[in-house]
């Protein structure tokens, strides 16, 4: 596996937190491996917002707080990196926004999410939806599930 550093998506924790997902084993599996490498990863706190929503809706609730809780402990800890949006940052997504003019599938927060990517100098995201690769950014998926 490499050790570069890897940004995860909405998709990457969902698959991660809701044990029903398909792809729930590959992901946790994938997620352990990054870990016992010591290998850096990477979300934004509007990931996180999504998730957390995402997560409450679909996961009973005393789930939903333990995959929460346990997410913030791993950035207690220094096992994840928790990059905030910040007002350039936002700035920034939003040109992004307006230059993508022919990709408007591709979400805000995935927007803010290349921002930090190039801003960091990372390449690999674990994400399931293709915007991050069809953007012309060197993006590369960390993991291949199907």
């Amino acid at each position: 596996m490499s050790l570069d550093p890897v940004f995860v998506d909405s998709w990457g924790w969902m698959a991660l937190g809701h044990r029903r997902d398909p792809r729930h084993t590959v992901v946790k599996r994938f997620y352990q491996e990054l870990r016992d490498q010591r290998v850096a990863i990477y979300t934004s706190d509007y990931v996180l917002d999504e998730v957390i929503t995402l997560l409450f809706r679909r996961e009973p609730f005393s789930e939903a707080v333990k995959f929460a809780e346990g997410l913030f402990a791993a950035a207690t800890l220094g096992h994840l990196i928790v990059e905030r949006i910040t007002s350039d940052r936002f700035v920034a997504a939003w040109e992004l926004r307006k230059r993508f003019q022919d990709k408007l599938d591709i979400s805000f927060t995935d927007l803010t999410s290349m921002v930090i990517m190039q801003e960091r100098g990372l390449s690999r995201v674990l994400a399931e939806d293709e915007h991050f690769f069809q953007v012309g950014m060197s993006f590369s998926k960390a993991l291949a599930v199907s």
